[in-house]
């Protein structure tokens, strides 16, 4: 049984270190003004950027930048939803521009993107932005601080549930103490491990790469603050639970004890997709009830499992045993109600389940929790049956074992699953902003020819803007455009269209489609004046549908 319970950890700690797509989309970007990959005629003042659900801006991680790579952004505010940019006017104002953002969605997860638009034409080379992803070292350290959590809270619920009502007489405490404790002591490292990742999971660094200035900003956000709140219950618990522990506790204590641990429960869903999610308040209290569940469960388990059936007597088994498999049962049915309410909620549509991380992740989840309930039935029956004394023992350790480990992969999957965007924010996704558009500078001795076309996807719904300048860089008057385009490695013939020309002159703007993806070679033809005319050309991919670049 020892060999099955480390290789469930070892499948466990295995899972964790699964990429997990990731924690950085959780609040998506849906729109900005100017819009995304847009041409506009004069600079902004204001630059409007906004999201699926709520955000906090990151502290000097909002910027945006003009043609020449200089800042001109101001002290961003936030209302909900909505990111407020302001901007001074550039210095060389026509080019591109890169709004830079790192932000903290509703759910507590950092996100991180970049967006440009331009003023006038596209940049021949377009400012850069920094990395805006979560740093790996963070990315795999969330999800094990959240197993941490999940393991303390095991240890320390069952065992005292045990100690407090149900713990044979002349059995010593001492060990069931220690784990009790142990378990507190490590959902106190496992929180001091969230307060920590959280700050370089806000600016994107390493996880070693620890700035005092942004832990002080998670410490002071509701994020730091409720797991503040969480290392207080688990202070006030601590002081509580001796006498507990010790099965004289009078009613007061106990009562004092419980409450205290409920309000260290709710912490738990405040900092994870629940906070975020449609009817929070509903699903806040499922996640409390499912996470308490798992803990009174598991966590008895483990305490049969280490301290009770090896060598307590047979017939205080006999007793012990039928009043903890109803406890068992009413525990589980709480954790399948609450976690029903959460999938509910959070996959949003049947086809979630298989069309997205998340609920492939729950279907695994569910697949062993299944596969343990069928294992837990088996061993009620030997409740039921009176078969654990003498010779039924053996069989009961070992069904026991199974549960534990198969809850411990359980344990690992939740850590995950936190970790990943819920079901239904899929559609969000979708329809999140994305710069599919190219853009590119084309050159030969009469002009030089700045283009972009957006968003570049199969179909008819995608725009170009064309600019001619003098090899000098000085806006060039045309009279007459076209585009040419022609899918590469196929039988079909070129397609080519005019473009408008507008005010100013040297800019044109039109349509153009793409049947089928693949690589495309695009050909723009500019007549200046009535006999100078030149061809300048390149080639494009044009992704499928649904794929991205």
């Amino acid at each position: 049984m020892k060999k099955a319970v480390l290789a469930a950890v070892l499948i466990a700690l295995g899972v964790l270190f699964l990429p997990a797509s990731p924690a950085s989309a959780h609040a998506a970007l849906i729109g900005s003004v100017p819009a995304p990959g847009s041409i506009v005629g004069t600079s902004p003042t204001e630059i409007v950027v906004t999201f699926s659900e709520g955000i906090t801006a990151v502290t000097g991680r909002v910027q945006v930048l003009d043609p020449d790579g200089k800042r001109i952004s101001g002290t961003p505010t936030v209302s909900g939803t909505t990111l407020r940019i302001p901007v001074r006017k550039a210095a060389q104002p026509l080019g591109t521009y890169l709004i830079s953002y790192r932000v903290i969605s509703a759910d507590s997860h950092p996100v991180g993107g970049a967006i440009t638009f331009s003023v006038g034409a596209p940049s021949a080379t377009p400012p850069e932005a920094g990395p805006a992803e979560t740093h790996r070292s963070v990315t795999l350290a969330t999800p094990v601080t959240r197993f941490l959590g999940y393991a303390g809270l095991t240890l320390a619920v069952g065992p005292a549930l045990f100690l407090a009502l149900l713990w044979p007489r002349r059995r010593s405490r001492t060990g069931a103490t220690r784990t009790v404790y142990a378990g507190l002591a490590l959902v106190g490292v496992a929180t001091l491990g969230s307060l920590w990742t959280q700050a370089p999971a806000s600016s994107g660094a390493a996880l070693w790469d620890l700035r005092p200035a942004e832990l002080g900003q998670v410490l002071t956000s509701d994020y730091g603050l409720t797991l503040i709140a969480r290392l207080a219950a688990l202070a006030a618990a601590a002081a509580l639970l001796p006498a507990v522990l010790r099965g004289g506790a009078s009613r007061t204590r106990g009562l004092a004890l419980l409450a205290v641990a409920l309000g260290g429960f709710v912490t738990w869903p405040l900092t994870g997709h629940a906070a975020a999610s449609p009817l929070a308040a509903a699903v806040i209290a499922s996640d409390v009830v499912h996470i308490a569940a798992m803990a009174v469960w598991l966590g008895g388990l483990i305490t049969l499992t280490v301290f009770l059936l090896r060598r307590t007597d047979p017939r205080v088994l006999g007793v012990i045993l039928p009043v903890w498999s109803r406890w068992a049962a009413l525990a589980v049915v709480w954790l399948v109600g609450g976690g029903v309410v959460q999938a509910v909620v959070q996959v949003g549509t049947v086809r979630a389940l298989w069309e997205t991380d998340y609920g492939r992740l729950l279907l695994a989840k569910v697949g062993v929790l299944a596969a343990t309930l069928a294992v837990a039935a088996y061993a009620r029956r030997l409740v039921n049956r009176r078969q654990v004394p003498a010779s039924g023992a053996g069989a009961m350790r070992r069904t026991v074992g199974i549960e534990v480990a198969a809850t411990v992969v359980i344990l690992g999957l939740s850590a995950v699953l936190v970790q990943v965007n819920p079901g239904r924010s899929a559609t969000v996704d979708e329809g999140a902003v994305r710069e599919d558009g190219v853009s590119q500078t084309l050159t030969c001795p009469l002009y030089t020819l700045q283009f972009n076309i957006f968003p570049t996807q199969v179909g008819d719904n995608n725009t170009i803007h064309a600019f001619v300048y003098t090899p000098a860089g000085a806006p060039l008057p045309a009279d007459e455009w076209t585009v040419t385009s022609q899918l590469l490695g196929k039988d079909l013939e070129p397609v080519t269209e005019p473009l408008l020309p507008l005010v100013p002159r040297h800019h044109a703007a039109g349509a153009i489609t793409f049947p089928y993806p693949g690589q495309y070679e695009i050909k723009f033809t500019v007549r200046i004046g009535e006999l100078d005319q030149a061809t300048v050309k390149t080639t494009i991919s044009v992704p499928a549908a649904g794929a991205t670049r």
